[in-house]
């Protein structure tokens, strides 16, 4: 994929994975926000298909490359979450 496609593809993942986990920061999370979790946690999502399958993930607009995108964002964010939490 190129450049804005990782782009449209992470923030319609992060945006994805912040309607599911939710909670009092959904409102605050800006786009630029939504565009990071979502890049990061494809990436994050493709290592974790890597380690649990063998196989290399290769991403795509497709539903299953969203699918490891969103869960890989969701595990980033409720990762942050707790960070956040045993700070305060």
């Amino acid at each position: 994929m190129g450049f804005f496609s990782w782009i449209l593809f992470g923030a319609l993942a992060g945006w994805a994975a912040n309607l599911v986990v939710g909670g009092r920061d959904r409102q605050r999370q800006g786009c630029l926000i939504s565009v990071l979790v979502g890049v990061v946690g494809a990436a994050l999502g493709g290592l974790i298909y890597r380690l649990a399958t063998g196989e290399e993930k290769t991403f795509a607009f497709d539903f299953a490359s969203f699918g490891v995108a969103v869960l890989g964002a969701i595990v980033l964010l409720g990762v942050l979450r707790l960070v956040e939490r045993s700070r305060h």
